[in-house]
């Protein structure tokens, strides 16, 4: 099989794709995440259905980038690359429920159920939390490490995600324990070097793709012992 022209594009595909859902997800949802009094109001919930199908959508595109990266850096580290499938896939996972939950929270405001509705909706922010949030730390560290020790990009792209990574899982943990809103300007500042790795990476790899060797592929078979080479 023939080397793609640029390994990795269709992961910064994904990458690209995993932002432009979520922030579709959240203008979505709008009022159900800043308006308190959304649970126990009238009118359409199909924004909100419509913001919970793109966090679908966003949990295949977080498992679309994973899968894609993967072969490329188990040839550099399986565990490592096995890692960062394991974890883009509960961050996919997690994302899925906090769907079911908006669609939950839809359902049971539209049979008057406020109390119901305003605690699926309080479970949604967690499990976005814990997803997005807690889970993008670890996985984040794996891959930029994996690309850093093999130069498969360019040094300051990863090294974004390796300084990102602590301080947005420090930040998370802060929130976690009560110490941090989960809104605000301490909390979005930590989260900008993680923002500005996964842009960065997703367009490198739409435009250069990974830095492969020539030839990407498992050497051709050695004649065998006693047998003469093809001329």
């Amino acid at each position: 099989m023939a080397t793609p022209r640029r390994p990795g594009a269709l992961a910064g595909a994904m990458y690209l794709l995993t932002h432009v859902t979520s922030v579709g997800a959240v203008i979505l949802y709008g009022p159900m995440l800043d308006d308190d009094g959304w649970s126990g109001g009238t009118g359409s919930g199909l924004p909100q259905q419509l913001g919970a199908l793109s966090d679908v959508v966003l949990a295949v595109a977080v498992v679309g980038t994973a899968v894609a990266l993967f072969p490329h850096v188990r040839r550099r580290s399986e565990t490592g690359a096995m890692a960062y499938v394991g974890l883009r896939v509960l961050e996919a996972s997690i994302a899925a429920v906090g769907a079911v939950l908006v669609i939950a929270a839809v359902q049971m405001r539209a049979a008057g159920e406020a109390s119901v509705a305003a605690g699926l909706v309080e479970a949604y922010r967690w499990a976005f939390f814990v997803g997005p949030g807690l889970v993008v730390g670890f996985h984040t560290t794996i891959l930029a490490a994996v690309l850093l020790r093999h130069r498969l990009v360019p040094a300051w792209i990863t090294w974004l995600g390796l300084a990102g990574a602590p301080l947005v899982t420090a930040s998370n943990l802060l929130i976690f324990f009560g110490r941090e809103d989960q809104v605000s300007v301490t909390a979005s500042l930590a989260a900008v070097p993680i923002f500005a790795w996964e842009v960065s990476l997703a367009l490198f790899l739409l435009i250069k793709g990974l830095r492969l060797p020539r030839v990407d592929q498992v050497p051709a078979a050695q004649p065998a012992v006693g047998q003469p080479a093809a001329v």
